[in-house]
């Protein structure tokens, strides 16, 4: 029996640490090919080396996703390295798309 995910691109965002991170990899272990996206470079090449030696695939896309440009790139970036977008499931709604109740 496979892995319930395989074959899947999944974006996790914040996943340099805590929910992010374990989220990320823990959909890896599923099966997952997982775009890692967070600000902070060093805690996001930790998680995708240690994602890729348990035989996972991920790749670490640095970027400050509050701005909206920055987002933008990020999804460009992991459709290019993965050809396209299957899940996001943790996606942040940042400020810039709040609105006033």
């Amino acid at each position: 029996m496979g892995n319930s995910l395989e074959g899947t691109i999944v974006l996790g965002t914040g996943a340099s640490s805590g929910i992010g991170a374990g989220s990320a990899r823990r959909l890896a272990r599923e099966g997952a090919s997982v775009a890692l996206i967070a600000r902070r470079a060093d805690r996001l090449a930790d998680v995708a080396t240690a994602i890729e030696s348990e035989g996972g695939t991920a790749r670490a896309i640095v970027a400050d996703i509050t701005a909206r440009e920055a987002a933008h790139d990020a999804v460009e970036e992991a459709v290019a390295a993965f050809g396209c977008l299957d899940t996001v499931p943790d996606a942040p709604r940042p400020p810039f798309e709040r609105q006033a109740t």
